[in-house]
């Protein structure tokens, strides 16, 4: 078989990145002077950088990493899901963009509720009718008009040569695929290019066909490759062979947003993440201002009381973003009081850290004028200093289950983002209410948090992870690791991570997280302990004083940071 021509580029990076660390290794840490690509997949990032080496901004790199992972990682990468990307130009200016899937115009409130009201979980799960109106494609051809500089083919050309020569998969890719065997066979009677009788083995060819063909419709026609003509009667006959609702009409409506990015402050730095429909940024901030006046740095990394205080912020935090966040075009979002460093602190200096809070007796905030895990992230910094931290997703491992046929991606299931009924939890035990109920044309709420930080004027840190509910936390600790605890970019994701959501009442811990003895301690004043495996998968740069890039790639999967 004839290899495609930028396999001979990727080869040693296939190599590098098929063995992967495991969550207890650490990786080297990896500094570069002129640009810096962190990705969950190593050809990803090596398509990011050769990019960059040509000329491209972090714009143009950000667009074929895009494309490039909805070839090499189908479970989270993709043209079938959406996402955000916060942008930094070198000169400070800051930009995001709102590429998040949209429910379908037939879509309603009780569209996954059976005759007595109660929720049909496998309905928004599995399947045609979990699938939201996709907005990956939009959003890059979005991105692309306001910053791209090199021509959209030679950006998407990665892609479609990975797709039609094939790559090599990695251990890690070669065990989910086995693994998702059944359940791939069971939503694709048809058949898929992942579905195979023999088992897939580390260094397997994977080609996808249908997929080049795809991506060229798109490189040729952009947008309208995807939204209209074959690729979107792909769509409408996939969503007609089960009970799926996406149109014509949805595809071809479907736009993609740039919003106003949450700024904020932590201790002298500025912190720019995402707007609603993302909880993200929202959540983000609010941690940061409440925990702001505690003495983190003094007490140390996990520490009893560093851990406690940390808790009950989550625990508060995530109590509002139950009831006050959704999409801004149809409920009015209360950012400005959740995002108020007062009232963050006020509310922290009534919490007692010699006990743990039920999260019971905790309550969102009432405001006045207001009614009451899969994923993927890359950050890239270009040689002038421009930056993207842009997350995306298909929300579960590989959406729907459902690959399009003849179209060759994954739709992703999205709608169990809404709160289909209010006080039932989602596939990641979220909470929510009317802010966040299924409505056609409304966005769902997300917890992806792209963020970047600046320090005196000059760019500090490009910062995100998938992670479904744990997003927000994760975030919150990597950058309190590096601003706090004083880590460089790759300890501040190796860290062990932990996790609390208000509801259920627990703190999640992976095995290395929390001491034993802290973790005695926090038991017995009333706090759950919950063990459990990997929580997210952070990238990290990390501007130096000297101006070189430093990265940080999370050993819990096959990620890689790659630069020049």
């Amino acid at each position: 078989m004839k290899l495609p021509n930028i396999f001979y580029l990727l080869f040693i990076a296939f190599f590098l990145g098929s063995c992967s660390v495991t969550q207890q290794q650490t990786q080297d840490q990896q500094e570069y002077n002129n640009g810096a690509v962190v990705t969950a997949h190593p050809i990803a990032s090596e398509v990011g950088v050769a990019i960059l080496k040509k000329g491209g901004n972090a714009v143009d790199a950000a667009i074929a990493v895009k494309f490039a992972l909805a070839v090499v990682y189908p479970n989270a990468g993709n043209l079938g899901g959406g996402g955000f990307m916060v942008y930094r130009d070198k000169s400070g200016l800051v930009n995001s963009l709102d590429f998040r899937e949209k429910a379908p115009a037939k879509a309603h409130r009780d569209m996954y509720l059976d005759k007595d009201g109660n929720p049909i979980t496998d309905l928004s799960l599995y399947g045609q009718l979990a699938a939201g109106v996709p907005g990956s494609v939009a959003g890059m051809e979005e991105a692309f008009k306001k910053y791209g500089s090199l021509s959209w083919k030679e950006l998407l050309q990665p892609a479609i040569e990975l797709a039609e020569g094939g790559f090599p998969i990695t251990a890690q890719q070669a065990g989910e695929f086995n693994r998702y065997q059944e359940r791939f066979k069971k939503h694709n009677p048809n058949g898929a290019a992942i579905i195979r009788d023999a088992e897939w083995k580390a260094g397997d060819l994977f080609v996808q066909k249908e997929l080049g063909e795809t991506l060229k419709r798109i490189a040729d026609q952009g947008r309208d490759g995807f939204y209209k003509g074959k690729t979107a009667e792909y769509i409408v006959a996939e969503m007609k062979k089960g009970n799926g609702i996406i149109s014509l009409e949805d595809l071809a409506n479907y736009q993609a947003v740039w919003r106003t990015p949450i700024v904020g402050n932590y201790k002298g730095y500025k912190v720019i993440s995402m707007p609603p429909p993302s909880s993200g940024g929202v959540a983000l901030m609010a941690l940061l201002q409440s925990v702001e006046k505690y003495p983190l740095a003094r007490w140390g990394f996990q520490h009893d009381s560093t851990v406690r205080a940390m808790v009950e912020a989550e625990r508060r935090v995530y109590a509002d973003r139950a009831t006050h966040l959704g999409d801004p075009d149809f409920y009015s979002v209360p950012v400005a009081n959740l995002t108020d460093a007062k009232f963050n602190q006020d509310r922290m200096a009534k919490v007692s850290l010699k006990r743990a809070t039920p999260s019971d007796e905790v309550k969102a905030a009432k405001f006045p004028g207001y009614e009451s895990e899969e994923t993927t992230h890359y950050s890239i910094v270009d040689k002038d200093g421009n930056a993207v931290s842009l997350t995306t997703t298909i929300n579960g491992s590989y959406g729907a289950l459902v690959w399009v046929e003849g179209a060759g991606f994954l739709l992703n299931n999205e709608m169990d983002d809404f709160s289909v009924k209010p006080g039932t939890p989602n596939m990641y035990g979220l909470l929510g209410g009317k802010a966040n109920a299924v409505e056609p044309g409304k966005r769902m709420l997300s917890a992806m948090t792209p963020t970047i930080i600046e320090k005196d004027g000059k760019l500090k840190m490009v910062v995100g992870t998938p992670g479904g509910s744990t997003i927000i936390t994760s975030v919150f600790q990597t950058i309190l690791n590096v601003l706090e605890f004083d880590m460089t970019a790759q300890e501040s994701v190796s860290a062990p991570r932990f996790h609390h959501q208000w509801k259920p009442d627990y703190i999640d811990v992976e095995e290395k997280a929390i001491d034993a003895k802290t973790r005695a301690s926090l038991q017995k004043d009333g706090y759950g302990i919950n063990k459990r495996g990997p929580i997210g998968r952070v990238e990290n740069i990390v501007v130096l004083p000297n101006g070189k890039l430093q990265t940080g790639a999370d050993p819990r999967g096959d990620d890689k940071a790659a630069g020049y």
